[in-house]
């Protein structure tokens, strides 16, 4: 396998796993507004922290995705 179809398909992995990330984030900020007033402030502390890692997880996967993307055009 070249590099260059290696790359793609690392950026295609990345693809998925941004995509999943994503869907987690909105999954637990829609879950967080709809239970602000009934759930107990632990899970709405657990559920912000998650929020913020998941998040954390979106940024660090856009910029490796980004990154192979520049190593892909210098090819």
């Amino acid at each position: 396998m070249s590099k260059t179809d290696k790359l793609k398909e690392e950026i295609g992995w990345l693809k998925v796993v941004f995509g999943i990330l994503v869907a987690i984030d909105i999954s637990l900020v829609a879950w967080l507004a709809q239970n602000i007033t009934k759930a107990p402030i632990f899970l709405l502390v657990i559920c912000a922290l998650a929020v913020l890692s998941v998040t954390t997880g979106i940024v660090w996967v856009n910029r490796a995705a980004y990154r192979k993307i520049d190593e892909l055009e210098e090819l």
